[in-house]
């Protein structure tokens, strides 16, 4: 999108791309944040501490619906992918779902990633000493039993090896079938009353479920994990996805570079849960998603949903906007957990001192304390293509504030930061109210910066100031793309996400980088993108999403298995590979 010029760097390390980059980089935040329940099959008997369970409905009508979306090639993908699995876990294996699973399974399948219980050896003193090895885990399938006999009649006469051999063993009561002889590539299954067949990677995972079946804690006892499922509930349901977070942040820990301190991995663990559910409609595939704080956890949310506004103040051709309702409070609650997260996209020290030595000002005193409003940043096209113009689009960054005189402040020492930098700076008139304009010394980069009542705009690269002063008669709010894809019922609401895909991967658009072909298959697939988030309580926030996916007309045709079946040795379930208990076609 941006071409090449050397008057670029010096605003790379200017005061406005750190005000640009701060409104997206606190928005990932907004994102990142019993008994009796209708709870996912098999969540009585999966362990409390497993670190993610996945659903997966076993419907084909529901995988039938999902192959009708995407192009030509991305759906050739699918097929692709589905077939390479089944391949692994069934052909290679002598057996077919329709003949083999499908007359004795039940409505949905539960996939569960189980950390090992193995002790981790203590690290020496000494400074050549190793790190501790990382935390394994096992994979286990979970699959609901709706014929008992039809389940035990497939047990009952097991496929041939072509390599290894079955043993038997029995572990409290509970007959349990297991490969031996095939390195690093061993199942073991157990029938676990009449209600489930579990199948593990790991014979110490298989006795870790019929303990848990024999009465241990299970995942359905969570603390809030049967009331968070009961508000992200939807019928018909294509899947559901939890994650334990503090077995989660463990285990990301031990596999992390970067070391973690007690108290750091402590904050990481206030939280409890995450949860979404997933949804395939008619234009898409919708999630409504939770996420939950320990009962005892001593961190708390601020219960605050004011993101309303800013859809209105960008027009409709907006390419992306993401918004939210308190910027001084998104970077407070960011900088507070970012020493702790090892995935943190941005050290906030990194940011301060990059402010400091460049302008001279204190990023919390004199930047983020006049932002404790609604903010959003967006990508906007253009007014119209001009072979002289560098850019494709321009960035529009927005801040509500109520605290005029210290966003002056800081704005005026901005100013003459640029001045110093090189850039002219002068006074225009936007819509009949006064602006400010930067420009680089050779013209290369144009910033402008103004005031809509109470809300600071500034705006980068394309001249698109005219498309939001004053405020625009079509707005992205009222947009069909927009009202399709951001369609969440949860109001208020303190942040939006929306990005027109099939706009900003067009080349004919913006310039961006090419993506391998392997990601770009699917991103060809997808329209738009649409997220939304609430607080719901000072220990609960909500989000809903929908992915807006076109439609090919042509179909394809689901792949034939492989003539010759694979080896036994390549049939071992991977985390990679959850979703082959998915339907398949008949072999």
């Amino acid at each position: 999108m941006f071409k090449k010029d050397k008057s670029s760097l010096l605003f790379t390390i200017g005061a406005a791309t750190l005000l640009i980059g701060l409104g997206f980089i606190t928005y990932l935040i907004v994102i990142s944040r019993g008994p009796g329940k209708d709870l996912p099959a098999g969540a009585t008997v999966i362990p409390q501490d497993t670190m993610m369970a996945i659903s997966i409905s076993t419907d084909e009508s529901q995988w039938n619906r999902l192959r009708e979306f995407g192009t030509t090639e991305s759906k050739a993908s699918f097929e692709r992918l589905l077939t390479e699995v089944r391949d692994r876990l069934l052909t290679s294996n002598g057996y077919g779902y329709q003949q083999d699973i499908q007359p004795w399974v039940g409505d949905t399948a539960m996939v569960a990633f189980l950390r090992n219980k193995v002790a981790i050896p203590v690290a020496p003193s000494s400074p050549k000493a190793s790190p501790p090895p990382p935390i394994q885990q096992s994979v286990a399938i979970i699959l609901p039993i709706a014929n008992p006999i039809k389940a035990k009649e497939l047990l009952a006469k097991p496929k041939p090896l072509n390599q290894g051999k079955m043993v038997e063993r029995n572990y409290k009561g509970v007959q349990v079938t297991e490969t031996q002889g095939i390195p690093d590539r061993n199942f073991s299954v157990a029938i676990l009353g009449t209600n489930y067949l579990a199948i593990s990677t790991d014979p110490t995972a298989t006795d870790r479920i019929i303990d848990t079946y024999k009465g241990e804690p299970s995942l359905a006892k969570t603390p809030g994990y049967g009331d968070a499922i009961e508000q992200i509930k939807s019928p018909g349901a294509f899947g559901q996805i939890y994650v334990n977070m503090p077995v989660a942040a463990a285990f990301t820990a031990a596999n992390s570079a970067r070391e973690l301190s007690p108290e750091n991995l402590e904050k990481l663990q206030q939280n409890q849960g995450f949860a979404t559910t997933v949804t395939v409609e008619k234009e898409g595939i919708g999630f409504k998603s939770i996420a939950w704080l320990k009962p005892d956890s001593q961190k708390r949310i601020a219960v605050e949903n004011n993101a309303e506004k800013m859809a209105n103040r960008v027009p409709n051709n907006t390419i992306m906007m993401v918004s939210g309702g308190n910027l001084r409070r998104l970077w407070e609650d960011y900088v507070s957990g970012a020493d702790a997260n090892p995935i943190a996209p941005v050290n906030p020290q990194v940011l301060r001192t990059a402010l400091k030595s460049t302008t001279g000002m204190d990023l919390d005193k004199d930047v983020i304390d006049w932002m404790a409003g609604e903010f959003s940043l967006s990508l906007i096209p253009a007014p119209a293509p001009n072979p002289k113009d560098k850019f494709a689009a321009g960035f529009v960054f927005m801040v509500e504030t109520s605290n005029r005189g210290g966003a002056n402040k800081a704005l005026k020492q901005l100013d003459d930061t640029m001045k110093t930098k090189g850039f002219r700076v002068e006074e225009i008139k936007v819509g009949g109210e006064a602006a400010t304009k930067w420009t680089s010394p050779f013209g290369g980069i144009t910033v402008t910066r103004g005031w809509m009542n109470d809300v600071v705009f500034l705006t980068v690269g394309a001249p698109v100031i005219d498309a939001i002063v004053p405020a625009p008669k079509s707005p992205l709010f009222g947009s069909e793309l927009f009202q399709k894809t951001v369609r969440s019922q949860l109001k208020p609401h303190n942040g939006n996400f929306f990005i027109d895909t099939e706009s900003a991967f067009n080349p004919k658009n913006l310039a961006l980088p090419e993506f391998p072909p392997s990601q770009k298959i699917w991103i060809d697939a997808i329209e738009s993108i649409g997220i939304t988030s609430a607080v719901i309580s000072d220990r609960t926030t909500r989000y809903d999403a929908f992915v807006n996916l076109k439609k090919s007309e042509q179909s394809s045709p689901s792949p034939n298995p492989s003539p010759t079946p694979l080896s036994p040795s390549s049939s071992s379930p991977t985390p990679s590979s959850t979703s082959s208990i998915s339907p398949s076609p008949s072999p």
